[in-house]
């Protein structure tokens, strides 16, 4: 029975089909028709957790004091260990009691940070092409959203510049994120530090994800907008446990930084939700405890697959980028033709799964993010198969090197 009388709120008319989501049903259809995937779409790392974190977790099931409603704003000893974490590695001094708040995943931290402070009608900055929750929150809220085109003449950076005086008076917000996902660009220092200095300029509230604080590599540091002189009177970072920890489905991250925008955003979650569950938070402290031998081990981890597959697909002329931070690859689209028409037919000819750089905004159009999250048998299993392909055989020499150069 279809219930035609019954119509969704206008706010969800706005919203495309989120691209993972309709990646999951077509490899669903994939799966049936036999092929065996090697899905290197979404960011999902691969393997469990390490064992300390799992055994914390069992551990802390075993206590019947775990399973009551947790408190609004995480249990005081997961704050602490939050902000110990964040002066071990920026050297940045933060209250646990108001300066940090757990969160169900970044996802959601950023999503409802937008519900709670854009009303119909204000300006957002967001970069484009940019994670998804970035302009789906505030679009959500009913923000005008303004992109800031990334190019790879920029090197995917924000240029403050282009924004006109009038725009930048009226934004509220500005979300951003270095390293980036999708396009893996980093940002140097001066970057930052002009952006908060803009941010302060215009009364801008910052919005810094640092989903992939720890994932880098050759020596690479990223940084932390809570570094910067002045930036904490204006801004919040986010930060999962997803990435660096094999935790994407425990749905754990935090947000630190301006006591009162925090306090806003814990106002609007105490109406939604309550709290992560003291088991996983307690997983979480574990997490962040571990020594740094740990760090360095997933850092080899993602830098050998890096190397691996960019080695294999430029024996077969196609250029990627080398990247110095994040789990994935940004690479330019080998064929003529959208980045979406590619990646279906991908699919489709070869069961490898890689994301249309079109999901993450127009100006992603001619790229594909290919997350690292399979081990190198693996990914030369997807080398062979690209190889063998029609796409291998119908890819232009010429565009490829004239895609990859831009």
């Amino acid at each position: 029975m279809t219930l035609d009388w019954i119509t969704p709120a206008e706010r969800l008319s706005t919203l495309p089909t989120y691209v993972f989501a309709r990646l999951d049903e077509l490899k669903a259809t994939a799966r049936q028709q036999g092929l065996d995937l090697i899905d290197l779409g979404m960011g999902n790392p691969d393997g469990p957790p390490p064992q300390p974190i799992i055994e914390a977790a069992i551990s802390a099931l075993k206590d019947p004091n775990n399973h009551g409603y947790p408190p609004f704003e995480g249990h005081a000893n997961f704050r602490h260990t939050i902000t110990d974490w964040y002066y071990r590695r920026y050297g940045v001094s933060l209250d646990p009691e108001i300066e940090a708040l757990p969160l169900l995943g970044s996802k959601e931290g950023l999503t409802h940070l937008a519900l709670a402070y854009i009303n119909p009608g204000d300006i957002v900055l967001v970069p484009n092409p940019a994670y998804p929750p970035h302009f789906r929150g505030p679009a959500l809220a009913g923000a005008e959203i303004y992109g800031l085109p990334l190019t790879a003449k920029n090197d995917w950076l924000i240029d403050l510049g282009s924004i006109p005086d009038h725009i930048a008076d009226r934004a509220k917000i500005l979300y951003f994120n270095y390293p980036s996902n999708p396009t893996t660009a980093v940002a140097p220092r001066e970057l930052f530090a002009d952006i908060v200095a803009f941010a302060r300029k215009h009364q801008i509230l910052l919005v810094h994800d640092l989903c992939y604080a720890e994932l880098a590599f050759d020596g690479y540091q990223p940084v932390s907008l809570l570094e910067i002189p002045g930036a904490k009177e204006i801004g919040v970072e986010f930060h999962t446990l997803s990435k660096t920890y094999n935790m994407a489905g425990w749905r754990v991250g935090f947000v630190v930084g301006n006591p009162q925008i925090i306090q806003g955003l814990r106002t609007l979650k105490t109406n939604l939700d309550y709290g992560i569950f003291a088991v996983i938070q307690a997983a979480a402290e574990t997490a962040l405890k571990l020594p740094d031998s740990h760090l360095l081990a997933v850092q080899q981890r993602y830098c050998q697959r890096r190397d691996f597959l960019i080695s294999g697909l430029a024996k077969l002329g196609w250029q990627i980028p080398k990247t110095k931070a994040t789990m994935y690859l940004w690479a330019p689209c080998p064929v003529e033709r959208t980045s979406a028409d590619f990646a279906l037919q991908l699919l489709q000819e070869t069961g490898i799964v890689m994301t249309p750089g079109s999901a993450f905004g127009h100006h992603g159009e001619g790229y594909l993010r290919i997350s690292l999250i399979a081990e190198c048998d693996r990914l030369g299993e997807a080398i062979h198969r690209i190889q063998q392909s029609q796409i291998c055989a119908s890819a232009d020499p010429a565009t490829l090197n004239r895609v990859s150069s831009s």
